[in-house]
């Protein structure tokens, strides 16, 4: 049976770390063995507990204890705490209506190196500086559902855990492999690993989707920018390939995790 702590008082210290603790403090770069990130909704739970993330604690509406929640917490250990409140209360917590009553602590899983991450892949995404947790998420949504294999990041970017970007992947950042690239060349870790790399950028040189060199490239990088700037010049310089997606209406460009879903789709999904 669960623990269950009726909570009264919003500043009640157990719901600091869903409440008031930064992303900062719960990435915990000085005790990676204690960081935490938040997992919001019973899907997204449910996907990090398939995943193998190990729950910490639990806040949710009193109702779900027994009702959508009763799943999930059957499968953890039972003596974990499980925080519920009133409405009233929970209702304080920012953005709490987007959680569908229920959130989780969980212990930040430690990262693979980007050689396992890759390891079999034949199709990668690659995201340099991409800075907005939704993008992030709706990127991981598009490369689980459209044949990528994985995903590498650069350390700049939003984090793949923060629970918006967890949220609004629908729980796929669990189901993609995922890793952060090192400082430095990082294209030339993908070359020595046998990666086409593929830069989508508006040059006058930019191949186009269907190009028979992308779709036969044995392993291939799809690499997108950040948003507004793009890609930063020393990248596109350093990349195989120059890649720009077709577009009509003088449209000169789309939001990147739209350009990633419609890249992903062609040189992802239908090259399986």
């Amino acid at each position: 049976m669960a623990q269950v702590i009726e909570i009264h008082d919003f500043s009640d210290p157990a719901l600091d770390v869903y409440a008031r603790a930064t992303e900062n403090q719960l990435v915990n770069r000085a005790d990676p063995a204690n960081a935490l990130f938040i997992a919001e909704s019973p899907l997204v739970i449910g996907r990090a507990l398939d995943a193998g993330c190990v729950p910490v604690s639990f806040l949710m509406e009193p109702q779900h204890i027994t009702g959508k929640g009763a799943e999930i917490l059957g499968r953890c250990d039972p003596d974990l705490p499980v925080y519920t409140a009133s409405l009233e209360v929970l209702t304080q917590l920012t953005g709490f209506h987007l959680t569908r009553g229920m959130l989780c602590a969980m212990r930040r899983p430690p990262l693979p190196s980007v050689a396992e991450v890759c390891a079999g892949a034949r199709r990668i995404a690659v995201l340099e500086n991409v800075m907005n947790p939704t993008n992030v998420g709706a990127i991981f949504r598009c490369a689980a559902a459209l044949g990528m294999d994985a995903v590498l990041l650069t350390t700049e970017g939003s984090d793949p855990l923060y629970r918006r970007a967890s949220r609004v992947s629908m729980g796929n950042v669990f189901l993609v492999p995922w890793t952060y690239l090192p400082e430095g060349d990082w294209t030339a870790a993908l070359h020595d690993l046998g990666f086409t790399t593929a830069a989508m950028a508006l040059r006058e040189d930019s191949l186009r989707l269907d190009d028979p060199r992308l779709l036969s490239a044995e392993r291939l990088a799809v690499v997108l920018g950040t948003e507004g700037d793009g890609l930063t010049d020393g990248t596109i310089a350093q990349c195989d390939h120059t890649v720009m997606i077709p577009m009509t209406h003088g449209v000169d460009s789309l939001n990147v995790a739209a350009a990633a879903a419609v890249a992903f789709y062609q040189l992802g999904l239908q090259c399986q």
